[in-house]
């Protein structure tokens, strides 16, 4: 079966060099993952050839290395080094269930030999990881079942991850973790100075390619594509971006006049996806776009040259306004907040073995400093929306109520609160069509009292 086959959308295989290559990038990007480094960096590396199927391994890898690391366990009691390690959980993660596998198990195995014989760090072992996997061919179902009992291999997440979902989401953790376990869909955000939802889609159907309304402005599509075949992309008539992402600029601004002169910021503004959404809604506003990293910077203003808006954008830390800040008050102010992305575990299946279970308390400081430092920053009247793509609550309802309790100025506006992936999220303050399949976020609208 040939990997066309077995994989589609976004992350197939495609045509691809020979696999025992591919198996070696891929373990080499799982290595530095279980090191502590981020998978898209690593992808960034690997050579263009190379890059499409290694993004495409990585990731079914990186959905299954929980249930690899337990069957690695039982085949070798005593952890190999770092390379073998990572070659035998890369090759353990593809071979152990049949209906998922993106090659014949067999073919896999022989690669992955092959691969472990040209790697420098894994020749000498080479034997071992033969023998390790030719076992495993042989005791798969009995080896699978035992692994099976085990929660991490069972949910594909570190221990501490499910304990934390279990007791902050009892009616939905299980759900939060199976989400987490697929291929997110390509949302496109329809610019609304240029088609209105129903009038993109048309052209889509033009294609043969189907989709779906969610929100105001989203459509998802049943299959992915490069944007360069998507109308109009070049010209700013569409962008990518999930539908829970989508929420944040018109819950901002529900209500208000769209012909008024907004002063508006964006804090940790990069990419620059919801500020380019703010302009689209709201042409006549001033809009500042923040983000501490200058080069991410760069990615906002590529972003809004292709849409045809303008904002300020500055490299600055928004928790530092005494650096930036030229004393006039804002409007709005959207604060998509540091946070560890919990919510978004199926665009970036390594964020779940890349966090440790002090990072939410970690970020949450972070989250309320940014609080504090922008909230003087707003008109009386104005209006602040903390977001995060988070499902964790020290960086969602905690964070918030806090806030709330020492800054008897704030009043909390209807709210969505936590976006559980999966769900409908038909309770939203402004008019929409329901969100359907959408990332993990969480928001809350503050409104400064006047006085």
């Amino acid at each position: 079966m040939t990997p066309a086959g077995k994989t589609a959308g976004h992350e197939s295989l495609g045509q691809s060099p020979a696999l025992w290559q591919l198996l070696q990038a891929t373990a080499a990007a799982v290595q530095a993952t279980q090191q502590g480094r981020s998978l898209t960096a690593q992808l960034e590396a690997v050579s263009r050839g190379l890059r499409p199927g290694v993004q495409a391994l990585s990731f079914q890898v990186l959905r299954h290395l929980g249930m690899a690391s337990v069957l690695r366990a039982q085949l070798a009691a005593k952890k190999p080094p770092p390379a073998v390690d990572a070659l035998l959980c890369t090759a353990l993660a593809l071979c152990w269930d049949d209906a998922q596998a993106p090659y014949p198990i067999h073919t896999l195995v022989n690669q992955c030999v092959e691969a472990a014989r040209k790697m420098r760090h894994t020749q000498a072992q080479s034997g071992f990881i033969n023998a390790c996997l030719r076992r495993f061919m042989r005791e798969r179902d009995s080896l699978v079942q035992r692994a099976s009992a085990d929660p991490q291999a069972q949910w594909n997440h570190p221990q501490w991850w499910i304990g934390r979902l279990q007791a902050e989401h009892p009616a939905h953790w299980q759900q939060l973790l199976a989400m987490a376990q697929k291929p997110a869909p390509m949302t496109l955000r329809v610019n609304s100075r240029h088609h209105s939802v129903e009038d993109y889609q048309k052209q889509l159907n033009a294609m043969g390619l189907q989709s779906q309304a969610v929100g105001a402005d989203g459509l998802v599509l049943s299959q992915a594509m490069p944007v360069d075949q998507l109308p109009g992309f070049f010209a700013g008539h569409v962008s990518v971006q999930d539908a829970a992402a989508q929420v944040a600029a018109p819950l901002l601004m529900q209500g208000l006049d769209r012909n008024q002169p907004w002063r508006l910021m964006d804090a940790c503004a990069a990419p620059g996806g919801k500020t380019g959404h703010l302009l689209e809604l709201y042409p006549q506003a001033t809009v500042l776009a923040l983000d501490v990293d200058a080069s991410r910077c760069e990615r906002i203003h590529q972003n809004l040259q292709r849409l045809g808006l303008q904002a300020q954008v500055l490299a600055a830390n928004a928790g530092e306004p005494k650096a930036w800040w030229d004393g006039q008050l804002f409007d709005g102010i959207l604060l998509d907040a540091p946070c560890t992305a919990s919510g978004i575990v199926r665009r970036h299946p390594d964020v779940r073995w890349l966090r440790r279970p002090s990072d939410s308390g970690d970020l949450a400081q972070i989250q309320a400093q940014l609080l504090k430092a922008l909230w003087p920053l707003l008109k009386p009247g104005g209006r602040l929306l903390y977001c995060t793509c988070s499902v964790f609550k020290a960086e969602g309802d905690e964070t918030v109520q806090t806030f709330l309790q020492s800054n008897t100025q704030a009043l909390m506006l209807p709210s969505p609160g936590h976006l559980i992936p999966g769900q409908t999220a038909n309770g939203l303050t402004f008019k929409h069509n329901p969100l359907g399949e959408h990332d993990g976020f969480y928001y809350a609208l503050l409104e400064k009292r006047p006085g």
